[in-house]
């Protein structure tokens, strides 16, 4: 039986990129593992069809051989599926490959680094917007004094792990090929602690509250980070030290609702200035501005103030504050003051001073006209 053209074994074109060749093998190779596939025998054998493809095609000077004389230019490099040659370079194929599922590349050994923290951080808007420097308190975990982190009793020091001659991976051979794992006697160090610090029992750290002082920047805003690098936890056994991030949080305001670099708020008016117009103050996160409102305003406009929104933590210009007017109904009335109203109502019902609610009954008995009984 003739093989299959290598590149119709992974699903790509002859001008494919070496990334896309390596990104096509590991789709098909996860497709047929044996391990997802057991006792499924022509999955095996599309499994070994696709890694002598991978083997052949990520290889420069095979893959130039192989595209000017096919098969016969590569036959027995590979030791093939069904050739009896048994994948000779099998295990660094899958191994480049699959890495960083299957336990890393060689040579990982080595303390681990510490773990990475997040702190909350809930911020006034003011404070946001102008930036501000704030104290927080951080438990984490730091390197033992003692043993400066190593884990170690003082005076000693970790020796070399013989399980995996300091690796800190091991081969295990899963059927007809083999994979890397962390070794399970130093859990991928690469070395052992034969006599353990008294202070924290081997593990190199210890439990602390960390003050730390946050320089905020201006234009902050909700879900943005800083990170404090080596601010994290230590890593075990004398590992480097991961990092803090500050996620912040901005509280609601009385006021303002902020979107990207601008601001809105909502300024209620009364009717009277609604009709006749007016000037109103408003605030800013600046000091107060002044806003006409011209005659005949209705509700729901909005008005923009320019400049007097945010200049983002990004730079770049101030956004705008965007001030939407609501006309406001007069309630707990006088008796003359509903006098008043009611002369006002009459005279209203007398002229045209309402176009949009004309408009909307016209509508209305359109709608109603066209039902017919």
């Amino acid at each position: 039986m003739s093989k299959r053209d290598y590149y119709e074994v992974l699903g790509v074109d002859r001008g494919a990129s070496e990334a896309d060749i390596k990104k096509a093998y590991r789709r098909v190779a996860m497709k047929y593992h044996p391990d997802r596939n057991p006792d499924d025998h022509d999955a095996e054998e599309k499994f070994k069809e696709a890694s002598e493809a991978y083997e052949v095609l990520s290889d420069p000077e095979k893959r130039q051989a192989y595209d000017r004389f096919g098969h016969d230019a590569v036959q027995g490099g590979f030791g093939g599926a069904g050739a009896g040659g048994g994948f000779g370079n099998f295990s660094d194929i899958f191994g480049d490959v699959f890495g960083d599922i299957f336990g890393g590349g060689r040579g990982r050994g080595g303390p681990a680094r510490g773990a990475d923290l997040r702190y909350n951080l809930e911020l006034d808007l003011e404070d946001a917007v102008r930036g501000t420097t704030v104290t927080i308190k951080v438990p984490t975990l730091v390197a033992c004094e003692a043993c400066e982190g190593s884990g170690a009793k003082p005076g000693s020091k970790p020796v070399t792990c013989q399980t995996c001659a300091g690796h800190g991976q091991v081969r295990m051979s899963q059927g007809f090929f083999q994979v890397q794992q962390t070794c399970p006697t130093c859990r991928g160090r690469g070395s052992v602690i034969a006599d353990p610090c008294g202070k924290c029992h081997g593990s190199g750290q210890r439990e602390e509250v960390k003050t730390l002082s946050v320089k905020v920047p201006a234009g902050v805003d909700n879900g943005d980070r800083i990170r404090l690098s080596g601010e994290g936890e230590a890593g075990p056994g004398g590992g480097p030290t991961g990092d803090l991030y500050v996620q912040i949080m901005v509280r609601e305001h009385d006021l303002f609702q902020r979107d990207g670099r601008n601001l809105y708020c909502e300024v209620p008016i009364s009717f009277v200035d609604a009709a006749l117009g007016g000037e109103l103050e408003v605030p800013t996160l600046s000091g107060k501005v002044k806003l006409k409102i011209p005659p005949e305003t209705q509700t729901g406009r909005l008005f923009r103030v320019r400049g007097k929104g945010v200049v983002s933590v990004r730079g770049g210009a101030a956004g705008d504050l965007l001030c939407r007017v609501v006309v406001e109904t007069p309630v707990s009335l006088s008796a003359r003051q509903k006098e008043l109203l009611e002369e006002f109502k009459s005279e209203m019902e007398s002229g045209d001073n309402s176009p949009r609610q004309t408009s909307w009954f016209e509508g209305v008995k359109k709608f109603f006209d066209g039902f017919t009984i």
